[in-house]
C-alpha cells in the first residue's frame, strides 16, 4: 500500500477518532498514544509506560494504530513483527486529553495539546478536538512566573480572568470569570472527580501546587460527557508514581520586605463627590501602605513502585504560611488586625495494574486554610493619612476552612474496541468559624453617626464580627461516573452516567453578640426611609439620622441531587472530516432541611453538543472547527438557605439622642412609625420556613445557556521558525435563569383577580423561584391541604425579559517550543452584555446564588441592560520563556486587561422615592437621580501586569538543583479593580462612601524558591 507524504499525519484524525475510549473529553484524565506503520502481517504495536501499564494494540491493514484511555505518563513505543520488535520510540509523554502521534516511518513524534507542541519538523494541528481549551504542564508551571494557584494558571487561557473581590473559594482564592459568565458558574475537577463548592459554585478545591502533573482549562465546546457550567472548567490531573524511586522538596519566601507599599484608598475628588461638613475630598479612606505579610511555603514529594510493574505510590505535602500580617480597615470600621494563615496540603495516589488490561487508581487529596487574628482599634488623625494603633479589642473571628477528597477509579480494557472506565468519590468540606465573647452588637455604617453625638468622630464599638456560622456546619458530596466506549467502523461511541450529590448540613449565619445589628443611617428628615405599603417606614424627621436594629439568621440543612446520561458519537465520514454528536440529560431536584423536593427538574433536559473539524489540506496544517452546544447549570445547596427555609431578615426604625461612646450603641430610643412591628421585612423574612410546594414555580425550567464556537488553526513556517496562528469566534446566549421575584403588589393582585386569598399567595416570604421572562404558576395554599393555581403572565411584573448575552473574538500566534525558546500572544476582543450577570452580583458582592436583588421587581430592573459586570472589552496576553544556556533560563507573563463597568445604584428617579423599599439600590445615580444603566458610568482603568521569573540549574548539581526568583507586577501598577456603587445613604443624599476604592491590584512582591528533584 501506499502513501503520500501529507498523508502520514492525516492519519491523526482517524487514528484519534477509532482509537478514542471515552477520553478526549472536557474533564479527561487521560491521553492517546496512535500512528501508522509499514503494513505487514502480524504486526502490533507495545505500549509500555514508566509506572507499568503495557497494551498491545494491532496494526491494520491500512498500517494504522491507536491505544485510547491511558494514563498519563512518559511512554515507550514499540512495534513488533511475528513476537521480534522491529523499531522503538522512547520518551513519548502524553498531553490530557489530546493525541500523540508516534509512526514508525520515519516520521517525527508530535505531542498534540493546548500549550506544548514538540516536535522538530513543523508542528501539525490536532484536528481531532472540536472544543476550546488550554493545558499547562507541571514543566511550563517551573518556567513562568504565576501565582500558586489553580486560578491563576486559569487566567494564562484566553476570556479568562480574575472575578471581583467580594467572592472567594472555600481555600481563600479569588474566583474567575470565563468568557463573561459569573463567577458561580464553573467547574473543578480533580482527577475526574467534580470538587465545585456546593454551597455557593464559589471555585472548588484544588491540588497542592506542586503536585499538578497537568492542569486543562475548557472555555468551551466540551462534549456530552461532561456539564454543569455556563462559565468554564478548571480540570487538574496530579502526579503519580513510576518504575523509579523519586523525591524532592523546596522552600518558597515571599519576604513583606521586597513588597511595594499597597496603594491607600481615598475619598475621591471631583465636584460630583461629596465635600460635607469633614471636606472629605481626596482624604484617606483606608490607609493600606503597611497591608502587608511575610509568605512562607515548604513542600515535599515522593513517589515510586511498591512492586515494580505492578504497584504504584506518589505522595506530596505542602505548608504555605502567611505570617506577621497586618490589614488596616477603612475609617468607618476603624480597625487595625494582625493575622496568621495557615494553609496545609496534601496529596497521594495509588496506581495498581491488577492486569495489562484492568488498572485501579487510588486518590487522596486535602487542601485546607486556617485563619487566626488580632483586633485592634485604629485611630486615623484628622488630615493625616496614616494614623496609629490603638487599644486591644479582641480576638478575630477563628476560622478554618477546605476540604478532604478520596476518589477511586477503574480503568478496563476490556477488548480492543471496548472500554470501561469507573469512579466514585467523596468531597468532605467544613465552613467552621469561632468567635470569641462579645455581648455587644455589631455597628454598621457608623460614617452615618450624628456627629453631634461624636464629636471626636465615629465610634465603631468592640465588636468585632457582624456574624457567626453554626460550628457545625458541614458538607459532604458524592459523585458516581461510568463511561463505556466502543468503537465501530468509523464511530466512536461513548455513553455514561454522571451522578452527583450533596448534603451541607448546618449551613448559614446569625449574629453575633445579643443577636442583632445597629445599622445607622442618614436621609432628607422630611422623606420616608420607605414607602412600599406594607413595609413602609415614616421619616426619621430632626436632622434625618436614624438607626435600625437588623436581624438577619439563616441557618439549615440542605441537600441537592443531580443525575445525567450521555451519548456521543465521534464519526470520522472522511479522511478530512470528523463530525463529534453528543446529547447529554441532566436532571436536578433540591431538597428543603426537611427533605422534601421545593425544586424538582427531572423532566428530559437535552443538551446537544454538535462540533466538527475539517482538515482542509488533508496534512493537519490547516483545520478549520465549529461547534454548537446547550449547558445546563444546577442550584446550588444555598439556595434553601433563604429560598426555602425559614430565614430571618428584618429591621425595627428608631432616631435616637445619644451614641454609647464605648459600645457605638443608640441610647435614647424612639420608635419610627412603620408598617409592620416590631420588624418590616423587605421579603417577608420573618423565620418561618415556606411550604416546600409554594417556593418554585410550577413550571420552573433549569438554567441553561447556548454557545456557538467558529475557527481556524493554521502552521506557518517564517523567519527560520515554525508557528501556528489561528482565530476562533465565540457567541453566548443565556436562554434561561432561575431567581426570585417579590413584588408583593403584584402576587396579591393577580390572587384577588382570579379568586385567590391575596394574604395566602404571599406564601411565608413574598418571593417566588422562576425563570425570569417567563409566565409563572404558583401554588397558593388554600388552608385545608390543597392547593389552587395562581397564574401570572411574565408581562405583569413591568419587567423586561432575560437578557445575557456573550460575543468574542480571539487571535493568537504561537511559537511552539524547540529546545530555546517558547512563546504565545493572544488578543481577545469581548462583549458581556444584557440586563443579568448571573447568578450573583458582582457590582455589590451579594452572595445569594440565584436569590440575588436582580429580578425582585421592576424597580430594581428600570435600566437594568447595558454591559454586564464582567465585561472587558480588550484583553492582551503573551507568555513567554528562553533557555539562555543549558544553566539560565527567563520567562515573562505579560496581561493587558481593559477595565471592567462601573456601576451606580441610588433611590428611585428624580423624584428619589422607593416604590420597592429597597433603598438605594435603583439603577439611578446620585440625587439628581439620572439613570445609570450598566457601563454608562465610566470603567475601571486598564491594567498592563508585568511579571518576569528567572532561573538557575546549576550542571555541578546535575540539574537537580534550581534557584528561582519571580517578581510580580514588575511595573507596581496598582490599579483600582473596583468601586463603591452607591452613590445616596438616604433620599436626596449623596454618600460620602460612594465611588471609593474596594479592591486594588497587589503590589509589586518577590518570590524566591529553591528546590531540590532527585
Amino acid at each position: 500500500m501506499h502513501y503520500a507524504p501529507n498523508r502520514n499525519i492525516l492519519w491523526l484524525a482517524l487514528g484519534l477518532t477509532l482509537g478514542l475510549s471515552g477520553v478526549a473529553y472536557g474533564q479527561s484524565t487521560t491521553g492517546i498514544i496512535f500512528g501508522t506503520a509499514p503494513a505487514a502481517t502480524g504486526e502490533s504495536v507495545v505500549i509500555v509506560s514508566a509506572s507499568g501499564v503495557t497494551r498491545e494494540v494491532a496494526v491494520d491493514s491500512s498500517g494504522r494504530y491507536s491505544a485510547g484511555a491511558l494514563p498519563l505518563s512518559t511512554y515507550t513505543v514499540t512495534l513488533m513483527r511475528d513476537g521480534k520488535a522491529i523499531d522503538t520510540r522512547n520518551g513519548i509523554t502524553l498531553t490530557v486529553g489530546a493525541g500523540t502521534q508516534v509512526s514508525f516511518n520515519d516520521q517525527p513524534t508530535t505531542n498534540l495539546s493546548g500549550l506544548t507542541v514538540t516536535a522538530n519538523a513543523l508542528p501539525s494541528i490536532d484536528i481531532s478536538q472540536v472544543d476550546s481549551r488550554t493545558v499547562v504542564t507541571a514543566d511550563q508551571l517551573k518556567k513562568l512566573p504565576i501565582p500558586r494557584s489553580a486560578e491563576a494558571i486559569a487566567t494564562l487561557a484566553p476570556g479568562v480572568n480574575t472575578g471581583s473581590g467580594y467572592y472567594t473559594s472555600p481555600t481563600g482564592q479569588t474566583l474567575i470569570s470565563f468568557g463573561g459568565s459569573s463567577v458561580a458558574e464553573n467547574a473543578y475537577y480533580i482527577n475526574g472527580f467534580n470538587t465545585t463548592d456546593p454551597l455557593h459554585n464559589f471555585g472548588g478545591i484544588t491540588l497542592p501546587y506542586g503536585s499538578i502533573d497537568q492542569e486543562q482549562v475548557l472555555t468551551g465546546g466540551y462534549g456530552a460527557a461532561y456539564g454543569r457550567s455556563d462559565g468554564g472548567v478548571l480540570s487538574m490531573v496530579g502526579k503519580r508514581g513510576t518504575n523509579e524511586w523519586h523525591f524532592g522538596a523546596s522552600a518558597t519566601w515571599v519576604p513583606s520586605g521586597l513588597q511595594a507599599s499597597p496603594a491607600n484608598a481615598y475619598y475621591p475628588v471631583g465636584p460630583q463627590f461629596l465635600t460635607g461638613p469633614n471636606g472629605k475630598q481626596g482624604r484617606i479612606y483606608q490607609y493600606r501602605n503597611n497591608n502587608t505579610a511575610w509568605e512562607h511555603i515548604e513542600d515535599a514529594y515522593v513517589g515510586g513502585p511498591l512492586i515494580k510493574d505492578k504497584l504504584f505510590f506518589f505522595a506530596s505535602v505542602e505548608a504555605d504560611h502567611q505570617v506577621s500580617g497586618d490589614s488596616v480597615a477603612n475609617v468607618n470600621t476603624q480597625t487595625d488586625t494582625t493575622y496568621h494563615t495557615s494553609s496545609p496540603k496534601w496529596y497521594a495516589k495509588l496506581d495498581w495494574n491488577i492486569t495489562d488490561s484492568n488498572i485501579l487508581e487510588l486518590t487522596g487529596a486535602s487542601n485546607k486554610r486556617e485563619y487566626n487574628g488580632n483586633v485592634y482599634q485604629y485611630n486615623y488623625v484628622p488630615g493625616q493619612d496614616a494614623g496609629t494603633r490603638g487599644g486591644y479589642l479582641g480576638p478575630d473571628t477563628h476560622t478554618k476552612d477546605g476540604a478532604d477528597v478520596w476518589v477511586a477509579k477503574y480503568t478496563g480494557y476490556i477488548t480492543d474496541n471496548l472500554t470501561v472506565e469507573a469512579l466514585y468519590g467523596q468531597m468532605k468540606q467544613i465552613d467552621y468559624s469561632e468567635v470569641a465573647g462579645g455581648s455587644d452588637a455589631y455597628i454598621v455604617n457608623s460614617q452615618y453617626q450624628n456627629p453631634a453625638y461624636v464629636p471626636a468622630g465615629p465610634v465603631v464599638g468592640p465588636q468585632i464580627n457582624q456574624t457567626i456560622n453554626d460550628p457545625r456546619s458541614h458538607d459532604t458530596t458524592s459523585n458516581l461516573r461510568l463511561d463505556v466506549n466502543y468503537k465501530l467502523g468509523n464511530h466512536s461511541i461513548t455513553a455514561g452516567i454522571d451522578n452527583l450529590s450533596t448534603r451541607a448540613i448546618d449551613i448559614g449565619t446569625t449574629p453575633s453578640g445579643p443577636g442583632y445589628y445597629w445599622v445607622y443611617g442618614a436621609g432628607d428628615p422630611n422623606l420616608p426611609i420607605a414607602t412600599l405599603p406594607g413595609e413602609a417606614v415614616g421619616a426619621p424627621g430632626g436632622q434625618g439620622y436614624y438607626v435600625a436594629k437588623e436581624i438577619y439568621s439563616n441557618s439549615a440543612s440542605a441537600r441537592v441531587k443531580q443525575t445525567a446520561q450521555y451519548i456521543e458519537d465521534q464519526w470520522q465520514v472522511n479522511d478530512r472530516l470528523l463530525l463529534s454528536l453528543g446529547v447529554r440529560n441532566d436532571q436536578f431536584t433540591n431538597y428543603n432541611p426537611d427533605g422534601v423536593p421545593y425544586l424538582r427538574l427531572t423532566k428530559p433536559q437535552l443538551a446537544p453538543r454538535v462540533g466538527a473539524t475539517w482538515d482542509v489540506f488533508g496534512d493537519s496544517s490547516f483545520k478549520v472547527y465549529g461547534n454548537v452546544g446547550r449547558y445546563y447549570l444546577a442550584e446550588p445547596a444555598n439556595v434553601a438557605i433563604r429560598g426555602a427555609a425559614g430565614s430571618t431578615f428584618t429591621d425595627q426604625y428608631f432616631t435616637y439622642t445619644g451614641i454609647d461612646p464605648a459600645t457605638g450603641s443608640p441610647t435614647g430610643l424612639t420608635q419610627i412609625t412603620q408598617d409592620r412591628y416590631p420588624g418590616v421585612s423587605a421579603n417577608n423574612e420573618f423565620g418561618i420556613p415556606p411550604d416546600p410546594k409554594t417556593v418554585t414555580s410550577k413550571n420552573a425550567k433549569a438554567e441553561y445557556q447556548d454557545e456557538y464556537i467558529a475557527g481556524f488553526d493554521k502552521t506557518l513556517d517564517a523567519f527560520g521558525q515554525h508557528w501556528v496562528y489561528g482565530a476562533r469566534a465565540n457567541y453566548r446566549v443565556l436562554r434561561n435563569a432561575l431567581d426570585d421575584v417579590c413584588d408583593d403588589n403584584v402576587i396579591q393582585a393577580y390572587a384577588s383577580a382570579q379568586g385567590l386569598d391575596p394574604v395566602a399567595a404571599l406564601g411565608s416570604t413574598g418571593c417566588y423561584i422562576l425563570n425570569p421572562g417567563r409566565d409563572a404558576q404558583i401554588n397558593v395554599s388554600n388552608g385545608n391541604g390543597g392547593y389552587s393555581v395562581l397564574n401570572i403572565p411574565w408581562s405583569a411584573w413591568g419587567m423586561p425579559k432575560l437578557n445575557r448575552k456573550y460575543g468574542a473574538l480571539e487571535t493568537y500566534l504561537e511559537h511552539p517550543f524547540n529546545g530555546k525558546w517558547y512563546g504565545k500572544i493572544d488578543y481577545l476582543w469581548s462583549h458581556s452584555f444584557g440586563n443579568y450577570e448571573g447568578s450573583v452580583l458582582s457590582n455589590i458582592g451579594q452572595q445569594d446564588v440565584s436569590q440575588t436583588e436582580a429580578w425582585d421587581n421592576a424597580g430594581v430592573m428600570t435600566y437594568s441592560g447595558g454591559s454586564q459586570a464582567n465585561d472587558r472589552r480588550h484583553q492582551l496576553k503573551l507568555i513567554a520563556y528562553y533557555q539562555i544556556t543549558p544553566e539560565w533560563l527567563i520567562g515573562g507573563n505579560l496581561q493587558v486587561l481593559s477595565g471592567t463597568p462601573k456601576a451606580c445604584y441610588g433611590y428611585f428617579g428624580t423624584a428619589q422615592v422607593d416604590p420597592f423599599n429597597y433603598g438605594g439600590s435603583y439603577h439611578f445615580c446620585g440625587p439628581s437621580g439620572h439613570p445609570a444603566p450598566p457601563g454608562s458610568t465610566g470603567r475601571t482603568p486598564w491594567q498592563e501586569i508585568l511579571s518576569l521569573n528567572t532561573e538557575y540549574r546549576p550542571e555541578w548539581a546535575d540539574k537537580k538543583l534550581a534557584f528561582d526568583v519571580d517578581v510580580f507586577n514588575l511595573l507596581n501598577q496598582q490599579r483600582i479593580t473596583q468601586y463603591r456603587a452607591f452613590s445616596e445613604s438616604g433620599p436626596g443624599t449623596l454618600s460620602s462612601t460612594w465611588n471609593v476604592p474596594l479592591s486594588i491590584e497587589p503590589a509589586r512582591y518577590v518570590r524566591f524558591q529553591v528546590s531540590y528533584d532527585f
